[in-house]
């Protein structure tokens, strides 16, 4: 790396440790922080190595991902960690030629964490000396493996440490590249390929007080609300949730062209100089790298919330002189949806956070920060819509009925097309309710176009809209709807794993496979992912389905879900008595708390048992359980559709046979 680095473990240390080597012609030198094959430097960057480093210290031991965590980015951090691990995993077995299938040096110990199994060949210096060496030297590396100072730590007020999305991130996005390429390969483009395609990047906090990432991060996203406004026909803004991925990294603009599918950025920064706050803001175009214009503008630091919003107006409009050719568009941005406060900002993303996890703790979480939001700022309308997602989403991942939540999700929806009509995000939020809950497909279907018309560059209202279309059985256009969305937002893991369920209710097996099983490369604890085990089912790998299944009894927990796969899974493959053993405890657990009954229509279905399956069906229908919007569509009720009943199903559900 640099002499320098040596120097500084020489002066800290009165004996330098020797190097550690395992393989057969590996070593890891610690006083230059290098890892070395036959003695020429592998590059390594600063999370794979630090982690290989920890792995070295503890091993024949599990190391668990809190471990790694609180170990490379500290207790209490606010980030997204399992991507940026499962990365740094990948990168060290990519150095090192070690096989996950067949590990020679790191074994993935399922639900659990990692264990290093080399063993060390030649060692002199002890775990103790080696995780002191590594604390007190491990440098920061950019992409290219130069050393970049250590980042200070920040104080931010009132909210985790954001900064530290450098280096997890950094990793992160260095094993993405390849797979969206070739998931563009997968679906067809939509007419609206021809769109100009613009991220903008998170504007950079230059003025030395770390509490200013909430302007910065408030005008990234006003900034991109504006511009998506514009003329969303001809200009496509990429989501917030996919440019936050490269706050504060060091991609360079091709490669973050190459990952985002962009034709021009907008990058920015804040300064305070003189008592003012100095904003920078350069159009680029990525092809060249061409700088289309730069801008600063000054102004008094008095109301920060209304210098947002002035800022971004003066730069949309600079944009939209720039790009178009056409008129000017009068866009209606309805009433002011920035809360009134940093603090319910800072709730509401953090929700959001949350709420992308998809699982039922992370809709739990994500609930209780919108409602901190809400109590900021009573008025704050994105706040009751991702409350209103939350409360529609959590019955379907908790198996819980849907009668529980419900009703507080449709309030909240409501609530927010009452203070902001013009919100995509709550008609998106109303079009969900109203197609899982009330069958309503046409009052959906409206919803949804008005969400899409109102900003066409929201990409959750083209995902579910997806969704909708295939559950309806119109597949190509689902798919391009789901490609549409995947445009502007394409590092969202739950666009892309929702596309493989697309493919698999249109009975495209292999496709479905190797899509969820593209998600898994970029993190493989996605729960979504899941889903793979019915495209096995469906193709007849039972084996497959059963080790996938015990996998994730012992990451998951013995729980309903489980058990139901479990009891239908059996029931195909004739070992009956193991079925009616799942579905013993499923009953069991419905005595203690009602269940969906969606899992016992699964169960008896695998069963063969058509006559309980109607029974459970109906009770799922007069629970208004979600799981009947995919009655049309989804392979596991093939076995019922030639029964009257299941077609009286269909009609009943607004699912004409």
């Amino acid at each position: 790396m640099s002499s320098n680095l040596g120097a500084v473990v020489a002066s800290r240390w009165v004996r330098p440790p020797e190097p550690v080597r395992f393989g057969d012609d590996l070593e890891l030198d610690v006083r230059t922080y290098e890892l070395r094959r036959s003695g020429r430097r592998l590059k390594l960057e600063r999370i794979p190595m630090e982690l290989l480093l920890l792995l070295l210290e503890q091993r024949g031991q599990i190391v668990t991902r809190e471990r790694i965590v609180e170990r490379i980015w500290g207790k209490d951090v606010f980030l997204d960690t399992d991507n940026s691990i499962n990365a740094a995993i990948r990168k060290i077995r990519h150095v090192l030629k070690d096989d996950p299938e067949q590990p020679r040096f790191v074994q993935t110990v399922t639900g659990r964490g990692y264990r290093f199994i080399a063993p060390v060949l030649e060692e002199t210096t002890s775990s103790r000396s080696l995780q002191a060496v590594v604390q007190q030297v491990a440098p920061a590396t950019d992409p290219v493996g130069r050393d970049i100072p250590p980042l200070p730590t920040p104080k931010v007020r009132g909210s985790p440490i954001r900064l530290l999305f450098i280096a997890a991130l950094v990793v992160l996005m260095a094993g993405l590249g390849a797979y969206f390429q070739w998931f563009r390969s997968r679906v067809p483009s939509p007419p609206s390929s021809s769109r100009l395609m613009l991220a903008v990047l998170p504007f950079q906090n230059l003025t030395g007080d770390a509490g200013q990432e909430y302007f910065c991060d408030g005008l990234t996203e006003e900034m991109i609300a504006r511009l998506g406004s514009l003329d969303p026909h001809h200009l496509g803004v990429i989501a917030r949730t996919s440019v936050m991925h490269y706050k504060n990294s060091q991609e360079n603009l091709d490669q973050i062209g190459r990952e985002l599918g962009i034709r021009y950025v907008l990058e920015g920064s804040v300064r305070r100089e003189a008592g003012k706050v100095r904003i920078t803001a350069q159009l680029i175009q990525v092809i060249d790298q061409t700088h289309l214009w730069a801008r600063q503008y000054d102004r008094a630091p008095k109301d920060q919330l209304r210098l947002q919003s002035e800022i971004t107006r003066e730069i949309s409009d600079e944009i939209q002189l720039t790009l178009g050719d056409r008129k000017l568009i009068e866009t209606h941005l309805g009433p002011p949806s920035s809360p009134q406060s940093y603090e319910a900002y800072d709730l509401y993303l953090k929700g959001r956070y949350f709420w992308n996890k998809r699982t039922v703790v992370g809709f739990q979480r994500a609930i209780d920060y919108f409602q901190q939001a809400i109590n900021e700022d009573p008025n704050y309308a994105r706040a009751y819509a991702g409350l209103a997602d939350s409360y529609a989403l959590i019955g379907g991942y908790s198996l819980v009925p849907q009668a529980e939540f419900i009703p507080k999700a449709r309030t909240a929806a409501l609530r927010a097309v009452e203070i902001d009509e013009g919100l995509a995000e709550a008609h998106t939020a109303l079009a969900l309710i109203v197609q899982n809950y009330d069958w309503d497909w046409q009052t959906a279907d409206k919803e949804f176009r008005r969400a899409i018309e109102l900003n066409p560059n929201y990409a959750t209202a083209h995902h579910w809209y997806a969704e909708h279309l295939a559950w309806l059985g119109q597949f190509d256009e689902a798919l391009r709807e789901s490609e549409r969305a995947r445009q502007l937002d394409p590092l969202s893991l739950i666009i892309a794993t929702d596309n493989g369920v697309i493919l698999y209710y249109s009975r495209q097996y292999d496709r479905a496979i190797e899509q969820f099983r593209a998600v898994r490369d970029m993190d493989l604890n996605f729960p979504r992912t899941g889903l793979i085990r019915q495209a096995y089912t469906q193709k007849g790998m039972f084996g497959e389905v059963q080790v996938e299944l015990e996998e994730a009894r012992k990451t998951d927990g013995d729980g309903p879900a489980i058990c139901s796969e479990l009891a239908y899974v059996y029931g195909r493959t004739g070992q009956h008595a193991q079925a009616r053993q799942e579905l013993a405890k499923l009953e069991q657990w419905n005595r203690l708390q009602p269940l969906d009954p969606v899992v016992f229509v699964v169960a008896y279905v695998g069963l063969g048992n058509k006559d309980m399956a109607f029974t459970y069906l109906e009770k799922a229908y007069a629970q208004h359980s979600n799981a009947m919007t995919t009655l049309k569509v989804d392979p596991i009720y093939d076995p019922l559709r030639s029964d009257a009943r299941f077609k009286s199903l269909l009609s009943r559900v607004g699912l004409t046979p």
